[in-house]
């Protein structure tokens, strides 16, 4: 157990084991050892020579692909910041996918900016456990993902420009073999620009095996008036039909907040924004409005991000996994039935293969409103 490649955190920090760091970026695209930073610069070999990339428009780019058996432990990611508001869209159309071992359809697939709890096409302070967003833009996760034979990340940029400045990182480790127990990381983003008249909004469905789900991130636009936050969170596993396993007890309840996020100041209801290790509401805005000022507009719907990592509690199923959330608020007639704009990010792990993924919407689609 102590050569565990898992066995990580700051207890095990003195143990040793037989794994082989490595790292991807522009610097060592292929993460080859001894060969780091060996491009040339106005400054002179190897200073700073290659730091990024350019993703040409329509193009899909590789950032890595690794040989052998190992684990990702960490991934850097960081993009231009928008300058015009041509470039808003930027992190919707950025498309991230990874592949595990032979696969040829994806185990993640989702927009850049929403994979790391940033939708909208805006990023905001993000201080969890598996995700991490600093300023401006710097996109950071530790969700560990294992790979038996071959691990590969591509980028598709699907934006109307080339995208210029574009940076990454990819952390690694080889080992001779992993744990037969472990599992493959997956995340699938989906959206309804207008959810269904009492019907749930499904996060994720269709999937098939053992595994357990660790994660979920919602981009939220409110189209109608008075709270929105009282539909459950439920999760149907393992043959499951009419009812769920696991059901909640609100939108707000299960992203770990309570009573509408809000607090009374000078008569007026704030909601206030947060961010833990396993829970937050990071990112509220009620108009759109560049960081330039390029436009501005006060009629916005407001916009809502929110994550919940099941880490400590992870979902675990043996057969099959669906989870939805419903669209019910209330006023003070009582509780009703809405319809929003809701985008989201389902993250599990599970044995291989996978069922396949519905097809990603088209960028015109993803955009926020």
């Amino acid at each position: 157990m102590l050569n565990n490649p898992f066995i990580t955190g700051l207890g095990s920090l003195p143990i040793m084991n037989n794994g082989r760091t490595r790292t991807i970026n522009a610097e060592n695209p292929k993460g080859e050892k001894g060969k780091g930073g060996m491009a040339s610069s106005d400054l002179g070999p190897s200073r700073k020579g290659s730091p990024c990339i350019t993703l040409k428009h329509d193009k899909t780019v590789t950032i890595a692909e690794i040989e052998g058996t190992g684990v990702i432990q960490h991934i850097w990611i960081t993009v231009t910041d928008r300058t015009s508001e041509a470039d808003r869209f930027v992190l919707r159309d950025l498309v991230l996918r990874m592949y595990w071992d032979d696969e040829e359809k994806p185990s993640v697939e989702s927009p850049l900016g929403d994979f790391f709890c940033s939708g909208f096409g805006s990023s905001a302070v993000v201080n969890s456990m598996p995700i991490v967003v600093n300023p401006t833009r710097g996109f950071n996760c530790y969700f560990p993902m294992p790979f038996g034979k071959k691990a590969k990340i591509t980028i598709e940029n699907q934006h109307v420009n080339d995208i210029t400045g574009f940076f990454y990182q990819v952390d690694y480790c080889l080992y001779d073999e992993l744990p037969k127990e472990a599992a493959y990381f997956h995340a699938q983003w989906r959206r309804e620009k207008i959810t269904k008249l009492k019907e749930d909004y499904v996060i994720l469905d269709n999937v098939k095996g053992k595994g357990h789900y660790v994660g979920t991130y919602m981009a939220l636009s409110t189209l109608e008036r008075y709270w929105w936050g009282e539909g459950e969170v439920k999760f149907y596993m393992d043959g499951d039909e009419e009812y769920p396993t696991i059901c909640g007890t609100g939108t707000e309840d299960y992203f770990g907040g309570a009573w509408s996020f809000a607090t009374q100041i000078n008569g007026k209801t704030v909601e206030n924004t947060y961010s833990t290790p396993f829970m937050g509401y990071p990112f509220y805005r009620d108009k759109d409005e560049d960081i330039h000022n390029a436009y501005h507009n006060n009629d916005c719907m407001p916009m809502r991000g929110m994550y919940r990592w099941h880490i400590m509690d992870p979902i675990r199923f043996e057969k099959d996994l669906k989870v939805t959330i419903q669209q019910i608020g209330v006023c003070h007639k009582g509780l009703f039935e809405r319809q929003d704009d809701v985008s989201t990010v389902a993250y599990w792990y599970q044995s291989e293969p996978h069922n396949l993924f519905k097809e990603l919407l088209p960028k015109e689609e993803r955009w926020p409103r």
